[in-house]
């Protein structure tokens, strides 16, 4: 099972502890914020890209979307996202927790300037009713961020 990946990641941070796990689904930035009881802008959503024969996870406000004309620019290439067969696969996680944490081997992560707004972001932790409370320098050093970028526009 996915969260067990992100359990078992998070065991050298010493902050499995910090995981939360839902009764309710949370597998949608609305339904993320309605299990925290936060803002969907602080939700991390975490999304899943090819870029040429890589593949890639933007995490970015809840808030947002991928601003078409910004990635190409960012990424020479336009906007392909992973299917949901392929995420998994790919991945390590199923669509609804995607998240930056326990994912395979040479998947990059990008966070996005979106999230910069906040002290505290909620991403997922591998299972659709999941999540963890982050500040933004944690989320860097978890997630193994290649680097910050701006590819999103607000919805």
């Amino acid at each position: 099972m996915s969260i067990e990946r992100v359990r078992s990641y998070f065991e050298k941070f010493g902050i499995t502890h910090r995981i939360q796990e839902f009764e309710v689904s949370s597998a949608t930035v609305t339904l993320a914020a309605a299990a925290l009881g936060c803002r969907e802008c602080e939700i991390a959503k975490t999304l899943s890209f090819y870029v040429e024969d890589k593949v890639i996870l933007i995490v970015a406000a809840g808030d947002t979307k991928i601003d078409n004309p910004k990635y190409k620019a960012q990424f020479g290439t336009k906007a392909k996202m992973l299917t949901a067969d392929d995420a998994e696969e790919l991945i390590g996680h199923s669509v609804g927790g995607i998240c930056p944490f326990g994912i395979k081997e040479g998947v990059q992560v990008y966070l996005d300037e979106s999230l910069k707004r906040f002290s505290t972001v909620y991403p997922a932790c591998g299972s659709s009713n999941s999540a963890i409370a982050l500040t933004i320098k944690e989320l860097e050093e978890y997630s193994g961020f290649l680097s910050w970028i701006n590819v999103t526009k607000l919805s």
